[in-house]
Order: C-alpha cells, then sequence, then structure tokens
C-alpha cells in the first residue's frame, strides 16, 4: 500500500489531502506545485489529488504514444515520469485538434528520477511556461 502525503501551499491555509492507494504503479516523494499550476486548479476547479491520482496510477493525460512508452519505461528504470492533463471536459478535448492542444489550460505533472537509494523524492505540478 502506498500513501503519498499531497500538501501545497499558497496564500491561503488549505487541508492536507492523502491519497491511499493499494494500485500505485510509483512512488510521488513529496508534492510541491508552483503558484501557477496552483492557480489554474482553482480557477477551473480541478483538484490536484485527483491529477496526481491519474500521474501515480499510470494515466498520463494526454502524453503521444512515445512519451507514454517512455513513462512505462521510467517506473521500471527509476527515469523522469511526465503526464500531460488538459483541464477541460473530455468532449472538449476530443474536439481539439492535437496541434492546437497546447492553448487548452494545461498542467504537468513531473516526478523526478530515483535518487541513490532507487527513490523518488518530488512531484511538480506546474505550467508548461514554469518549466
Amino acid at each position: 500500500m502506498t500513501t503519498n502525503d499531497t500538501t501545497t501551499d499558497d496564500a491561503r491555509s488549505q487541508t492536507p489531502v492523502t491519497i491511499i492507494t493499494n494500485s500505485a504503479r510509483f512512488s510521488l516523494g513529496q508534492v510541491v506545485a508552483t503558484p501557477g499550476a496552483l492557480a489554474l486548479l482553482q480557477t477551473t476547479g480541478r483538484s490536484a489529488a485527483s491529477l496526481l491520482a491519474r500521474h501515480m496510477h499510470g494515466d498520463f493525460g494526454d502524453t503521444c504514444r512515445d512519451d507514454s512508452a517512455l513513462n512505462e519505461l521510467a517506473i521500471t528504470d527509476g527515469s523522469r515520469i511526465m503526464s500531460v492533463y488538459r483541464l477541460v471536459d473530455a468532449e472538449k478535448l476530443k474536439a481539439t485538434p492535437k496541434q492546437k492542444r497546447a492553448e487548452l489550460p494545461t498542467v504537468w505533472v513531473i516526478t523526478d528520477g530515483t535518487n541513490d537509494d532507487g527513490k523518488r523524492e518530488y512531484t511538480t505540478l506546474l505550467l508548461p511556461e514554469d518549466y
């Protein structure tokens, strides 16, 4: 069983969220977020915890086939894992051509590669322009 505390800070005090699961594919480590990502999540009414749950269960969002394959490899070889979440409903996402999807409200979730002890230390929620 994996437990990940997903505490984020901004100007307001927020209640920490804990995700408890028996089916996480990798550990998130400490979760951090940029102010821009937090603002976009609040504006769109999306939950950081729901994106993190998708990420740690192998739903990498709107990644291309090659990036999804690299993520699958990263789960076993310890390299970086990246998810791309478009914060729109499924119908709007399907109706948007792939070459235009970068214009949609987007949060990236990146889990760093493993350290010398084989552990992942950080997962970051950020906007593409924060990278």
